[in-house]
């Protein structure tokens, strides 16, 4: 398992998003559903978790990439919101591979709350940049 501080993503590190856990075959991060991250209705933004899950999904594409490859940037990102993270709650994403290629990786991230409740699916494709 690699370290990876998300402090290398300003903007991860701006929304608070801690990492776990991270290798290329498993992204595990945590985030804190605070007020300025939540809807009118005191519930986890739709874009605070995309963007988690799109942070976390980075760093699984940056660990895999392929000898040669210099970085890598999201394609496409698909969410299926299933249920709410009230404020004060704490999430879980979890992003696994689905496919891994010379110049693309697709990547599925789970969110859930901690007492593991569906909160969103998140599915992105990463291309690798320089290969």
């Amino acid at each position: 398992m690699t370290q990876f501080d998300a402090g290398a993503m300003p903007f991860a590190k701006a929304m608070g998003v801690e990492i776990v856990e991270a290798s290329a075959e498993r992204v595990v991060g945590r985030l804190v559903v605070r007020d300025d991250l939540c809807t009118a209705g005191a519930i986890l933004h739709g874009g605070a978790s995309m963007a988690f899950a799109d942070s976390l999904g980075a760093i699984a594409g940056f660990l895999a990439l392929p000898a040669g490859a210099k970085g890598t940037t999201t394609l496409e990102s698909k969410t299926n919101f299933l249920g709410a993270a009230p404020r004060g709650a704490t999430v879980i994403g979890e992003t696994t591979p689905i496919h891994r290629g010379k110049r693309t990786s697709v990547w599925q991230t789970a969110i859930r709350t901690e007492d593991g409740k569906p909160v969103a699916l998140v599915i992105q494709t990463q291309m690798a940049l320089g290969v």
